[in-house]
C-alpha cells in the first residue's frame, strides 16, 4: 500500500506547480531565504545587514524545483506601505511561508497581528501555513518553543495545517526541512482530492447502473473506482 501511494503521489506531482506566498515583516530575511532555495542561486547569498536600505518594496518571483514539486514563490515586500498590497497576491495560493526574525523580540506582537490577518482572509482559508523562525544563528534568537508560546500559535492557528520550523538563511539550516513538510502536506492533500473525485465519479456510474442490474452494478462500481485511481500509477 505504501509503494502504491508513493507511485500515486509521484504521478500526481510529476508536472504540478504550486503557488507559494512568502510574507513577513521587513528585515525578516525573506529575500535571503528565497535566494538560498533557488537551485542555481543568484550570485552571493544576500543578508539583511543593511535592511533599512535594501528591504524589498515590491516583490521577487522565483521558481524552485524540489522533490518533483515546482514552487513558484512570491516574495512580497514587508514594509508598512507594502502590506496593504499583499491581498492582491492571495488568489490561488496553496501555501504561505511566513518568515520572522527570531531575534526581534520587540515586534512579536506585530508578528502575531499579521499572522492573524491572514487567517481571516477567505482566499487563504485552505492554504498551508509554514512559519520559518529565521536568524536562529544569532546569539539572542528566541528558541522555537518560546516563539510558539509568545505568539500563541496553538490558539491562533487552531484548525489549520501549520508548522513552525527553526531556520537560518545565512547558514542554510532548516530551510529544506520546511520544504519537506510542505511537500508532504501538499502531496497528501492532492492525493485525497484525487481519490475523493474518483469515488464520486464511480458512485455516479454505479447509481446509473443500479436501475438496470443491481448485482452487476456493485462489481462495476469497484472496477470503475480502481480504474480511475489506477490511472495515476500508469507509466
Amino acid at each position: 500500500m505504501g509503494l502504491y501511494m508513493g507511485k500515486l503521489i509521484a504521478k500526481l506531482y510529476g508536472q504540478q506547480e504550486v503557488r507559494i506566498l512568502m510574507l513577513g515583516l521587513d528585515c525578516a530575511g525573506k529575500t535571503t531565504i528565497l535566494y538560498r532555495l533557488m537551485k542555481s542561486g543568484l550570485g552571493e547569498v544576500r543578508d539583511c545587514t543593511a535592511c533599512a536600505h535594501s528591504t524589498s518594496l515590491g516583490f521577487n518571483v522565483e521558481t524552485i524545483e524540489y522533490k518533483n514539486v515546482k514552487f513558484t514563490s512570491w516574495d512580497v515586500g514587508g514594509r508598512d506601505k507594502a502590506r496593504p498590497l499583499w491581498r492582491h497576491y492571495y488568489p490561488n495560493t496553496d501555501a504561505i511561508i511566513f518568515v520572522l526574525d527570531s531575534s526581534d523580540r520587540e515586534r512579536l506582537p506585530e508578528m502575531r497581528e499579521e499572522i492573524g490577518r491572514y487567517l481571516h482572509e477567505d482566499e487563504l482559508r485552505d492554504s498551508l501555513f509554514l512559519i520559518l523562525a529565521n536568524k536562529q544563528d544569532l546569539p539572542n534568537a528566541l528558541p522555537p518553543d518560546v516563539i510558539r508560546e509568545k505568539l500563541e500559535l496553538d490558539t491562533l492557528l487552531r484548525g489549520r495545517q501549520w508548522h513552525l520550523q527553526p531556520a537560518s538563511a545565512r547558514e542554510g539550516q532548516g530551510l529544506y526541512e520546511g520544504l519537506d513538510w510542505l511537500t508532504a502536506k501538499l502531496a497528501n492533500k492532492e492525493a485525497h482530492k484525487y481519490v475523493t473525485q474518483s469515488v464520486v465519479e464511480a458512485r455516479t456510474d454505479a447509481e446509473a447502473l443500479t436501475k438496470s442490474n443491481p448485482i452487476k452494478s456493485v462489481v462495476r462500481y469497484f472496477k470503475s473506482w480502481w480504474s480511475n485511481v489506477g490511472q495515476a500509477m500508469a507509466t
